[in-house]
């Protein structure tokens, strides 16, 4: 059960990948939890949580502080999930994301106005091309695609706010409720069950993962440790789940009979070809627990499962 001040959490984008798992570990610990979504991919993964005194929802939008105002009403603190997540849809959606990314962050910060601290999900894709083998908190920025540069701006939005954590996070994978399949290693998952052929470029590009349930962890352990954490950025992931995308193909033959083909043409847009340094967080004691092997496994047996209607189509 919970272990510090905090009682009554503000989820902005709770019915989304990494807010569902999230808002379920918090009710699970004895939080009070208010999700405030405006439900892009809709509201069906809630209906589990209704029945419980605890948990309460607001259906609007981070860009309407009008509403957003209603959300703060006795909250002690806020874990900043809402946003347009991914280069591909935030290219698509440049005047959007932006709205939602960076003003939709200030909002947040404005309200909570240095009292209410805020825990926010930022990424991995802020630090673009680096020269670097490791990346640690202290790379310089340099992100290439618009998300990265949206969500470095919005990093320094929230700093602001002085009572703070920045959780850089690894490439999100893994099964949850409200699926998402523009993630790497699902996409190249169900690709895999379904069509029995990858075509993968980049191949000895390093990448770094975690899984969405430990994702949701890592919001619990800050909400634990927000006095030794506070004021801070950190690295989310683990270095055992730097990888490269040939090895995570390897993995998915294990338990799918593909087709593997790697090519020379195509490039990641965030040039993201590196090691994360995850020593920080982890020394305050947080460690992933999912590996990746494991979520492609549960990926491979949800396959058959799932289909997804993408509010933002042909991105």
């Amino acid at each position: 059960m919970k272990k510090n001040k905090f009682n009554h959490i503000l989820i902005t984008g709770g019915a989304g990948y990494v807010g569902v798992p999230t808002v379920s570990l918090l009710l699970e610990q004895g939080y009070k939890v208010r999700v405030f979504d405006n439900l892009s991919w809709g509201g069906g993964v809630l209906l589990p949580f209704l029945s419980n005194p605890s948990f309460d929802f607001i259906k609007s939008d981070v860009r309407n502080k009008n509403e957003l105002v209603f959300a703060f009403k006795d909250i002690d603190a806020v874990i900043h999930l809402a946003g347009i997540v991914g280069f591909p849809a935030c290219r698509k959606y440049p005047k959007e994301s932006r709205q939602i990314n960076v003003d939709g962050t200030q909002n947040v910060v404005e309200l909570a106005n240095g009292k209410i601290p805020i825990i926010f999900a930022s990424t991995g894709s802020t630090y673009g091309k680096v020269n670097e083998q490791f990346c640690a908190e202290t790379t310089p920025l340099n992100p290439l695609s618009s998300y990265g540069k949206q969500k470095a701006e919005a990093e320094d939005v929230v700093k602001v706010n002085k009572n703070y954590i920045i959780y850089r996070f690894a490439t999100a994978f893994g099964v949850a409720p409200r699926m998402r399949l523009d993630l790497l290693i699902n996409d190249f998952t169900f690709r895999a069950v379904n069509d029995k052929t990858l075509v993968v470029y980049e191949k000895n590009f390093m990448r770094t993962f975690i899984h969405a349930r430990d994702m949701a962890r890592s919001f619990l352990f800050a909400l634990e440790n927000f006095e030794k954490m506070n004021g801070e950025i950190y690295n989310v992931g683990d270095e055992r789940l730097n990888i490269s995308k040939e090895d995570v193909c390897l993995l998915i033959q294990k338990y799918v009979d593909v087709y593997l083909h790697f090519v020379e043409v195509g490039h990641d847009i965030d040039q993201r070809d590196y090691m994360v340094d995850y020593s920080k967080i982890k020394r305050l004691g947080y460690e992933g627990t999912i590996t990746i092997e494991q979520g492609i496994k549960e990926l491979t047996e949800a396959a058959s499962l799932i289909e997804i209607k993408n509010p933002y189509s042909n991105v």
